[in-house]
């Protein structure tokens, strides 16, 4: 493949793969119980004993599998990476070209329900001046966009690059929209501040107390939940750690183990604190998409390339607009509009977490679609 091509892709997993999958997980041993087998402990042996039944009897990947190749997929070369995405232009006239930016322990596959209405407005209930054009990577080291073979993937080069995809692709303008990892890649484009750059729609921005008694002052009540929410997280969010310094070494157990793998992507049903809504179909199609492509080891590398990177924070002003949802990581307004001076839009949402796209894509469509003046 040459540096410009760009080649379709079709997912075809050997039999042998989905056979050696069932093997393992036929003969999966768990842990020994932590006290109550709950949640507090980290993922709890009743949660996994079910899922992996689950996974071995009923869980259909092929089905699975089909529904990613719905969408039109394509690989390419870009800055000596492999990068795989989906990529559905609209049918409509004067679509808006729009990014969707995964995150982790998510894939691509976390948007496809959101690529019909965006897409094709008209056919679910919409308007047709409110059509995108998507493109959907995967981030170096994930699913289909590997090896990831150099150092330095942190998430400004991983911007850089998605900017040259979509130059690649014809689009001289355009917009983003992330949450998590895919809401920091997205803040990155704004700070690259590239040519007819439409601005960033994200669920999260990481915007944290500097130390200067008057931002408290300024505080609402639901900032304060906000804090605590932090706190919680920072309780149980070893993996970030882990992720950051040694992502080789918990690799090994999860390369080598189904169900690691699975335990490891608690972060689907604890971010939300027993509220999350994301389906055990859905978990364990992220599951199985790590799994048969073994990207373990270099999906989380992007966490140490960030802590290593030395980066200075810096101040953003490309135009942003934020949807926060009641079970997810709560954005607070204050610090984030000292980190971010073009902060346009905001919106709250009683029902959905870390995993909106999953949980509740119908309201983020209906966000974007206000965000980018299609409402």
């Amino acid at each position: 493949m040459s540096s410009a091509e760009i080649t379709p892709f079709t997912i075809e997993v050997p039999q042998a793969d989905l056979d050696d999958l069932a093997d393992r997980l036929a003969r999966t041993r768990l842990p020994r119980p932590a006290p109550g087998d709950d949640w507090d402990y980290g993922t709890p042996n009743h949660y996994l004993a079910g899922m992996v039944e689950r996974w071995r009897t009923t869980f259909d990947w092929r089905a699975q599998e089909a529904r990613m190749n719905a969408v039109p997929q394509y690989l390419t070369e870009i800055d000596g990476q492999t990068i795989h995405f989906v990529h559905v232009p609209s049918a409509e006239a004067d679509a808006t070209p729009l990014l969707l930016l995964h995150t982790y322990p998510g894939s691509f596959a976390e948007f496809l329900d959101l690529v019909g209405p965006l897409t094709d407005p008209v056919a679910h209930g919409g308007r047709a001046e409110d059509a995108f054009s998507v493109v959907v990577p995967s981030m170096p080291g994930f699913a289909f966009s590997t090896p990831l073979d150099e150092r330095g993937w942190t998430t400004a080069r991983i911007a850089r690059t998605y900017d040259a995809l979509m130059r690649r692709l014809g689009y001289d303008a355009y917009g983003a929209h992330g949450s998590d990892a895919g809401a920091m890649i997205a803040r990155e484009i704004g700070l690259l501040d590239p040519p007819g750059f439409l601005g960033l729609h994200v669920l999260q921005l990481f915007s944290f107390p500097s130390g200067d008694p008057s931002e408290f002052e300024r505080l609402e009540p639901s900032d304060h939940a906000g804090l605590e929410h932090m706190q919680w997280f920072q309780q149980v969010g070893g993996y970030n750690t882990m992720n950051a310094s040694r992502p080789q070494t918990v690799a090994v157990g999860l390369a080598d183990s189904p169900v690691a793998q699975l335990a490891y992507d608690e972060l689907f049903n604890a971010f939300g604190n027993g509220t999350s809504l994301v389906t055990e179909d859905q978990i364990l199609t992220q599951a199985s998409l790590y799994w048969l492509t073994n990207t373990a080891s270099t999906a989380v590398r992007f966490y140490r390339e960030d802590a290593q990177a030395g980066a200075e924070p810096r101040v953003s002003a490309a135009r942003t607009g934020v949807q926060v949802f009641a079970d997810d990581f709560q954005t607070i307004k204050v610090f984030a509009e000292r980190d971010n001076t073009d902060v346009v839009h905001w919106s709250r949402h009683s029902r959905g977490g870390h995993f909106a796209a999953l949980e509740v894509p119908e309201a983020i469509v209906a966000d974007l679609r206000v965000f980018f003046g299609r409402a």
